[in-house]
């Protein structure tokens, strides 16, 4: 069966904000939903804006929206919802993205940790961090991530997606594969893999990844994000191009692929459903869907142009996802 994504507008920009803090100047990076009694909180990645050597932070911060209307605002965070990590932790310079669930009174919020490197601009592994005041404010697991490089994953694992299914906990990630040297700065190569835990504390990695590239030998996949629907599981996500990808032909567009294992995934890119404007926000990419059933439908927010420096946006799913 076929379907598609109504996109319904832009949902909420940094930008167009009057008064709001200095850190939280531009930028509202892959979304993530908490959905709540009266509204649906989104966790994004923000920035203020750049210090004397052109380099960023990136911060997490949320912003509440009116459960029976999603384009209202009704809260936003009034400080970072994670602290950046001290001198010489793996996230110093920033916390992007987070995912966040629910697991009993908590709620866990798994993030990538930024460091800036030498050779290469940075470098990225997930930490955990759980929340006992209803996910205003978190505290992190320790000083150090739960999944970082390892023999097979060197560097940039990143892209945390969170889901449980029946009693079994899944992480979704990124994981890089090589750096490409190009003029200025080097790029990095990432695909998707998959970690399980019972716990959601001790993660198991499978060590293969899941999507097979389509666009070039050096595509790049980014936030993986899976959703279950009658019988069969979906994953939307993004990918693009190794380099020259910041513009509508070579940059960010939204996939789509399915499983009944969660281990073997079908790729389809033409099922998708969504893809960039003809004008406006998101005209040159789309990209870090999210997805999330709420009182009888199903969304995907997702980023616009420059991978979000606009905000994101909402779109609503027409048919069944089969």
């Amino acid at each position: 069966m076929s379907f598609r994504w109504n996109k319904l507008g832009r949902l909420f920009d940094p930008a167009a904000i009057e008064g709001r803090p200095a850190w939280m100047r531009e930028f509202a990076q892959a979304p993530a939903t908490l959905v709540m009694d009266q509204a649906v909180r989104v966790y994004f990645s923000c920035r203020p804006g750049p210090d004397a050597n052109g380099q960023y932070v990136s911060h997490a911060a949320y912003v509440d929206l009116d459960r029976a209307n999603l384009f209202s605002r009704v809260g936003l965070s009034s400080a970072p919802v994670l602290a950046l990590g001290a001198l010489g932790t793996f996230d110093e310079f920033g916390t992007y993205p987070t995912s966040v669930i629910r697991h009993g009174d908590e709620v866990w919020a798994y993030y990538g940790g930024w460091t800036r490197c030498a050779s290469v601009p940075f470098d990225v592994a997930i930490g955990r961090a759980v929340s006992r005041d209803g996910g205003v404010t978190f505290t992190k697991q320790g000083a150090g991530p739960i999944l970082a490089a390892s023999v097979d994953e060197p560097f940039v694992i990143s892209g945390p997606k969170i889901r449980r299914f029946g009693d079994r906990w899944y992480l979704w990630y990124i994981a890089g594969i090589k750096w490409l040297p190009t003029p200025g700065r080097a790029e990095p190569v990432y695909r998707i893999r998959m970690a399980t835990s019972d716990d959601g504390v001790v993660w198991r990695r499978h060590h293969h990844e899941l999507i097979a590239p389509r666009l070039e030998p050096d595509e790049c996949q980014a936030s993986p994000d899976v959703f279950e629907a009658n019988g069969r599981f979906h994953m939307f996500f993004c990918y693009r191009y190794s380099l020259d990808y910041r513009n509508r032909a070579r940059g960010y567009r939204i996939g789509y692929a399915s499983s009944t294992d969660l281990i073997h995934w079908v790729r389809d890119d033409a099922r998708a459903g969504i893809d960039v404007s003809d004008e406006g926000w998101d005209v040159e990419m789309v990209s870090y869907p999210h997805v999330f059933a709420l009182d009888g439908a199903v969304y995907m927010m997702y980023l616009g142009n420059q991978v979000g420096r606009s905000g994101f946006g909402l779109a609503r799913l027409e048919g069944l996802l089969a």
